[in-house]
């Protein structure tokens, strides 16, 4: 395929994860529809929609292009440069702190007042879960961190 169309399509494929908010969590019952909402405004949104995506792109076969754009867009360009850091030395994938790829996730405001904190609960096989602590910028709505404890807390749950 050339650069061209491969640029393309990975466009494409960001503005429709973006436009359709894809990450929102939604509860429904067996058989009753479901909605999901959200708001480009909305940090937790974002945080949501930037995680349903990007799983969505490790999941997919030669998805290499998208996950890259999505980190681009959503992601701090110092960020990035640590979370690279970081998966050369830990040989897994830096946004999801695994080697393999969660099966749903669920994203929860922490509470803060300088910036917007989530926890981020990933759910593996066998109903294991993994939590990760995801901080982002109330101005630009770009992810600064994400790891197991906050940039404002010592741990999980509310300061």
């Amino acid at each position: 395929m050339n650069t061209t169309k491969a640029t393309r399509r990975t466009t494409l494929a960001l503005g429709l994860a973006l436009a359709l908010g894809l990450g929102v969590t939604a509860q429904a019952s067996a058989g009753a529809p479901r909605s999901v909402s959200g708001k480009p405004s909305d940090n937790i949104t974002r945080i949501a929609d930037f995680y349903g995506a990007y799983i969505d792109a490790v999941s997919d076969e030669g998805s290499g292009a998208l996950q890259d754009a999505l980190r681009a867009h959503y992601l701090t360009p110092a960020f990035q440069k640590e979370l690279n850091a970081w998966e050369e030395k830990e040989h897994a994938d830096g946004v999801l702190r695994a080697q393999n790829v969660p099966l749903a996730w669920k994203v929860t405001d922490n509470g803060t007042t300088t910036h917007t904190e989530a926890v981020v609960t990933l759910t593996w096989s066998a109903g294991q879960t993994s939590t990760l602590v995801v901080d982002m910028t109330r101005g630009s709505h770009k992810i600064l961190h994400i790891g197991t404890k906050g940039l404002g807390t010592k741990g999980l749950g509310r300061k």
